[in-house]
């Protein structure tokens, strides 16, 4: 690579790394990360409505309820073609006693998936998709709480200009200005001594 080439390879990272480039980009990896928990609970939301419907039924036990950092997690065996299998079940908003009984619909296709009659899905799902949310989030607010700062006391220059009548500043009252002694002599007339 010859130095005409460096330099302009230089010049062209120079324009990509301003700020009118990089935010946008900041904003729209922000935003599509935000959305991600969110469409991951619609798709898990579908995903149990077709469990639901689809689904083989079986009767899961509860063998063991832990709660480890404000986080409960259910444990249940359930048997299927003569086979008992053992899953977990995040507790969210119902949390079956232990030595209970829980209704499920298990996936014809993977024993270890189902959804539980309250609708519950097997598993700690989303927690990753959470972080990713949360991680877009910051992406989203820091620079637009940066730019309402920035751009707020731009506005508010604007508009105290705008309300005062025109965009220049209103020329400030000065008061009357004493003059030396000696220029008031020469103003009146009389001539300094030589």
């Amino acid at each position: 690579m010859t130095g005409t080439d460096q330099s302009a390879a230089r010049g062209r990272l120079a324009r990509l790394a301003r700020p009118a480039v990089i935010l946008p980009v900041v904003l729209l990896l922000g935003a599509a990360l935000f959305s991600v928990p969110f469409q991951t609970r619609r798709d898990q939301d579908r995903w149990a409505v077709e469990l639901r419907e689809r689904g083989r039924p079986a009767q899961a036990y509860v063998y063991d309820v832990r709660t480890e950092r404000s986080r409960t997690t259910v444990y249940v065996r359930y048997a299927l073609d003569s086979v008992t299998h053992e899953q977990e079940i995040a507790c969210v908003q119902v949390c079956p006693a232990w030595r209970s009984t829980v209704p499920i619909r298990v996936s014809r296709t993977d024993p270890g998936d189902f959804v539980t009659d309250y609708g519950q899905l097997s598993g700690h799902r989303g927690r990753v998709q959470g972080v990713l949310g949360a991680v877009g989030f910051v992406l989203l607010a820091v620079p637009l709480v940066g730019l309402a700062v920035i751009g707020g006391g731009r506005l508010k220059d604007a508009l105290t200009a705008r309300l005062r009548g025109g965009s220049r500043p209103r020329p400030r009252a000065v008061g009357p200005v004493s003059m030396p002694r000696s220029k008031r002599k020469h103003a009146r007339g009389r001539r300094p001594n030589d």
